[in-house]
């Protein structure tokens, strides 16, 4: 990371804009462009991994790019807010903390799994917990993507 002085280290610092950020961006290899859809997701911290659940139609284009290359990047960011540089444009800027990190994403199959990750999920975006049922989650796909190596940066407000 070049800017050392805005590196985020503590992971309940980096936990907190995960859980704030609300929308993931999904970076995927389609052939010699990326492809990044933005995403709601649910989230868990295991063994150091960040693990984040997404729904997502029974077909289209990001679940055949997942089946085709499961190496994916993730993107979130929060409390973004321009700052002045008044009278100078190269004083300009924006506050704002975010999460950048390497993984490998998968189609969820088993049943419980979509449920608690569309837990997770509802959680997230909510705050709630719902009731979710296996007829529920045979509308839809979950994808699961671990995230073992990630960095975070933030640039307070002034």
């Amino acid at each position: 990371m070049r800017r050392k002085d805005r590196e985020v280290k503590g992971i309940e610092d980096i936990l907190s804009i995960v859980k704030k950020a609300k929308i993931l961006h999904l970076g995927l290899f389609d052939g010699v462009y990326p492809y990044i859809v933005p995403l709601h997701y649910g989230y868990e911290f295991i063994d150091g991994n960040l693990v984040f659940f997404m729904h997502s139609a029974k077909e289209g284009h990001k679940l055949d790019l997942i089946k085709e290359n499961s190496h994916v990047c993730i993107e979130l960011e929060c409390d973004v807010e321009p700052v002045s540089g008044g009278e100078i444009p190269c004083r300009y800027g924006a506050a704002f903390a975010s999460v950048i990190g390497r993984g490998k994403a998968e189609i969820v199959s088993d049943a419980s799994e979509k449920i608690r990750g569309l837990n997770l999920l509802m959680e997230n975006q909510t705050g709630r917990h719902f009731e979710i049922d296996d007829k529920m989650v045979s509308g839809v796909e979950v994808i699961r993507v671990v995230i073992p190596a990630y960095t975070a940066k933030a640039r307070p407000k002034p």
